[in-house]
């Protein structure tokens, strides 16, 4: 596929700074190129042709972002030589406004985890072609996003979106359950609609938020400021085909937060998936073209990028487990869920972005170094924390080069959660976790 390139990006009346495809945003080490994944899949051809144009037009360094996608840093001036290629390996999107609004996360083992409810990919694939198709859809923000959840043991619940939907079973039948505006790890489902109306549901949402929104309100939860849910919910009701089902008890379960690293069976019998962690999301392009070489020689041919920054391969002979967790690590990837670096996150830090107070990625290194046991934890360079984007259990706002306040998260404190200590060295704060721990263990 080949986009015209003097097309404008986006016609959105809300604009974007949120690099893209097709538009290259500008930071300390060089421009940042976004490669939306759809459903965080790559084929190992495509996989290859990043390494190629990252190595040749960019600095090699890559990255696996907290939705599922990549980017890639230190983009010089041959713009043009580095899309091309990507558009031609099919990594682009389907009309060049289409770009921005590809948001759509899916769990990381749809169509193969033992516990989905369904495989939410074909459902994928349409809301993905309407959300490029449809017009008007051009004019969502690129931070406007969607989550489809088919009840896999291995999902993202705590990234909020404006929508999301997660499916169960309910008297033989299944139905997706949906909430606006935060996620289904921490707010109730407002209804329900049956399977087979979750695209109709979805043009619904978004088109009723276009209707009443204003070019301000970017995201679900600014609209819903102004506009009471329960009108919202009303007129939604009335554009759907289908009644709403009122759910009273239902919740999600909660998923293990460690599946993303290590070998586990698929629906498949004999068929595993591996995970593992590029430290602190980062890859060379080196790496990434080693990892299309496993994925063909070993797996399906694809690799499957999650919004914890790491990467699983799919499809793998269960007897080839540990040979793939071998090579794996021999790239330079994290394949044990005790490593402590495979549960930090950083940010871009100030080697590259103007804003951050500290060298994050750095003094994660150095962190996890002291560390013990594994914590997960994220460092940020500044209150903007691109890296993160739920709370994390633990987070250190960067105040200078080397000191970072602690923060713990609570439920009922917004933002980061409680303060609990201030101008910590990357020292003092190993300290006070590994501390923290043990009195935890001892009680």
């Amino acid at each position: 596929m080949t986009l015209p390139l003097e097309l404008p990006v986006t016609t959105s009346v809300r604009p974007s700074a949120c690099p893209g495809l097709l538009r290259i945003v500008a930071a300390l080490d060089g421009g940042i190129c976004r490669v939306k994944l759809d459903g965080g899949s790559i084929t190992a051809r495509q996989a290859r042709a990043v390494a190629d144009v990252a190595q040749r037009y960019a600095s090699g360094v890559i990255e696996a972002t907290n939705r599922a996608n990549l980017q890639i840093r230190g983009v010089g001036p041959r713009q043009r030589e580095l899309i091309e290629p990507l558009l031609a390996v099919g990594l682009g999107p389907a009309t060049a406004a289409g770009d921005d609004v590809r948001n759509l996360m899916l769990s990381p083992t749809a169509g193969i985890d033992p516990q989905m409810q369904f495989d939410t990919r074909p459902l994928a694939r349409q809301i993905l072609a309407s959300l490029q198709s449809t017009a008007r859809f051009a004019e969502l923000s690129a931070k406007f996003a969607v989550q489809l959840d088919g009840g896999e043991a291995l999902a993202m619940l705590e990234h909020p979106h404006d929508l999301w939907l997660s499916a169960f079973e309910h008297n033989g039948q299944t139905l997706l359950a949906f909430g606006l505006a935060g996620c289904p790890g921490h707010d109730r489902a407002l209804a329900a609609v049956p399977v087979e109306h979750g695209h109709a549901l979805v043009l619904a949402v978004l088109t009723l938020f276009l209707d009443l929104a204003r070019p301000e309100h970017t995201r679900m939860r600014h609209l819903l400021k102004e506009v009471a849910l329960a009108d919202f919910m009303a007129q939604l009701a009335q554009r759907l085909s289908v009644p709403l089902m009122v759910l009273a008890q239902w919740r999600r379960e909660g998923t293990d937060g460690l599946r993303h690293i290590g070998t586990y069976p698929q629906i498949e019998q004999g068929r595993v998936h591996i995970g593992a962690v590029p430290a602190l999301g980062r890859l060379d392009a080196a790496t990434l073209a080693g990892l299309a070489q496993l994925a063909e020689t070993f797996g399906d041919g694809t690799l499957r990028f999650t919004p914890w920054q790491s990467v699983l391969l799919p499809n793998v002979q269960a007897q080839a487990a540990l040979t793939v967790t071998r090579q794996l690590e021999a790239l330079g990837l994290l394949c044990d869920v005790q490593t402590p670096l495979a549960h930090l996150l950083a940010c871009t830090g100030s080697s590259a972005c103007a804003k951050g107070l500290a060298d994050t990625k750095q003094d994660a290194r150095q962190l996890a170094a002291v560390l013990q046991q594994p914590h997960n934890i994220h460092l940020t360079g500044c209150l903007r924390s691109c890296a993160a984007a739920h709370v994390a259990p633990v987070t250190l706002l960067a105040v200078a080069p080397g000191h970072y306040d602690l923060y713990l998260r609570a439920p009922e404190q917004p933002g980061f959660g409680v303060l609990r200590e201030r101008n910590l060295t990357i020292e003092a704060a190993g300290a006070w976790l590994e501390a923290r721990q043990r009195s935890n263990t001892d009680d």
